[in-house]
């Protein structure tokens, strides 16, 4: 019942910036924490950015000082900025959050969007 839909994603030349956003609908009680995830072609899928309810984060090494999360808990959103694009941020970006279901059985459940992809150009 609860999902998550992804958006922002696009081409965009390198040192160019794009953002993010992923919005979680249904009936929730309450989200967790709410991250995002990339995969790029004929690799693994890779954490890049995770942040609690309360504002703390966790970056990859490869996007810290670049990326920048945040939540706005209200609207059960989170957003990426990514700044000073590289051809090798090109994926397949993937919301995820550990979601309180009203009317479950009282434990976080792990929900995936379906993708937005990211294209930067050299």
């Amino acid at each position: 019942q609860v999902q998550l839909v992804e958006s922002g994603g696009g081409l965009v030349q390198a040192g160019g910036s794009l953002r993010l956003s992923c919005a979680a609908s249904g009936s929730i009680f309450s989200i967790n924490v709410m991250g995002w995830y990339r995969q790029a072609p004929g690799k693994q899928r890779e954490l890049v950015a995770t942040a609690t309810r309360g504002g703390s984060t966790n970056y990859a090494d490869s996007v810290k000082g670049r990326f920048t999360i945040s939540r706005d808990n209200a609207k059960n959103t989170v957003y990426l900025q990514m700044n000073s694009l590289k051809p090798e941020d090109t994926a397949v970006y993937y919301c995820n959050a550990e979601v309180l279901a009203i009317g479950g059985d009282f434990r976080y459940l792990e929900r995936w969007g379906q993708g937005t992809l990211v294209t930067v150009s050299s």
